[in-house]
């Protein structure tokens, strides 16, 4: 079988850690044969560290491009739906970064209207994508990071079921413009990271209920609270070392999710974190617990007394200062689950089989985070539509 040919639309962030664990599949099982970006000089540039051949600034092009076969989309949050929708449409897989999409209005609009116009525009992208028989890949890189696969290999092992998740992703702020405006986000600290341990503690219930009972177990309610607390009057001029920018979206969320089982999950998600990114998922089952520390992971741990001793060498990603004890993941992509979510999803396009992180759990991610920006501004428990 031909390698598939990867197109990338992105050349920030995102697409850099997806290039980069392309790299063991790279071959005989995949080529990237294009990217897009905003400028040619980001693309060309982009292009020429990863030996990408071809290269473009309309996503369109690239979308109808004979030589792509998937569109891995690493654009900001506000394209992925219409980049999705071209995909499938031109008749190409779809790998899409989370979270699938969102509602891109002003920050005044009501929640009620962004939480309707969110779900429109994952309905658009999943219709799109059964109409054109394609494969939708849901990149929730929490789903195959290693301690998280662990976990679940744990809880099979144990028989015991889960009672209750907690999660969290926390870090000291987003440096991307677009995320300081709702506009271009869809949102703050619940969308932007919230969707990593959502994604996480919904796709563990997925998994369970398709375990045990032969269908997924899903969300039924939220409870939300969101604030903005690095713009409180109370801390107004003090010292601070965050680096968010947020200008009208929140920096602090938490949200409580009751699902059909009558279990309960607690997700923390903040930019007010200091001392590098904080990802943890931990299982109260009835006959155990679990905790999965994906970042900070202690598999190395240091110490210096000036953080100049490490020089250019990488500690771990948003640490404010390399002095003092540090935590550097030997292998932090593989930690977080990168590489083992592309060969996934490389593997499901190929033998034509819905990945171990699909449209049910990119869609629901959608559902309960917009859920909760109407909770949190109602300061009531939104019920979830369910049959």
């Amino acid at each position: 079988m031909s390698a598939l040919r990867i197109g990338i639309v992105g050349a920030r962030f995102a697409a850099e850690l997806h290039a980069t664990s392309y790299r063991p599949l790279r071959g005989h099982r995949v080529e990237l044969t294009a990217v897009c970006a905003r400028t040619r000089e980001q693309a060309e540039s982009f292009a020429r560290h990863h030996a990408i051949p071809r290269v473009f600034t309309d996503y369109r092009a690239l979308v109808d491009s004979p030589d792509v076969d998937v569109v891995d989309i690493c654009a900001t949050t506000d394209r992925h739906h219409e980049i999705a929708i071209a995909a499938a449409q031109a008749g190409k897989h779809v790998i899409v970064e989370k979270p699938l999409t969102g509602a891109f209005c002003e920050a005044t609009e009501s929640r009620e209207r962004m939480l309707a116009a969110a779900l429109a525009n994952a309905d658009a992208v999943l219709d799109a994508v059964a109409k054109a028989g394609v494969t939708l890949c849901y990149a929730e890189d929490f789903v195959y990071a290693p301690p998280l696969a662990k976990l679940r290999r744990l809880v099979d092992a144990s028989g015991g079921g889960i009672l209750e998740l907690r999660a969290e992703e926390s870090h000291s702020g987003s440096h991307a413009a677009y995320a300081r405006r709702w506009k271009s986000a869809g949102g703050g600290a619940l969308l932007r990271m919230g969707s990593h341990p959502i994604g996480a503690v919904l796709h563990l219930k997925h998994w369970e209920g398709l375990r045990r009972r032969g269908r997924p177990v899903r969300a039924r309610a939220v409870f939300a609270e969101v604030a903005s607390l690095t713009r409180l009057p109370a801390v107004s001029g003090l010292t601070r070392h965050m680096s968010t920018k947020a200008e009208d979206v929140e920096d602090w969320s938490v949200a409580v999710l009751t699902f059909e089982d009558g279990t309960m999950a607690t997700i923390h998600s903040n930019d007010i974190t200091l001392g590098g990114v904080r990802n943890v998922v931990t299982a109260y089952l009835t006959n155990a617990v679990i905790q999965a520390n994906i970042n900070p992971n202690n598999t190395l741990t240091v110490y210096a007394p000036d953080g100049a001793v490490w020089g250019d060498e990488y500690i771990t990603e948003k640490v404010e200062t390399k002095a003092g004890w540090q935590f550097p993941s030997p292998e932090e992509d593989w930690m977080r689950g990168y590489p083992q979510e592309l060969e996934d999803f490389i593997e499901a396009i190929r033998e034509r089989r819905e990945p171990l992180s699909g449209a049910l759990l990119a869609r629901e991610v959608v559902e309960v985070i917009y859920a909760g920006y109407v909770s949190a501004a109602s300061g009531r428990r939104v019920e979830l539509p369910r049959p």
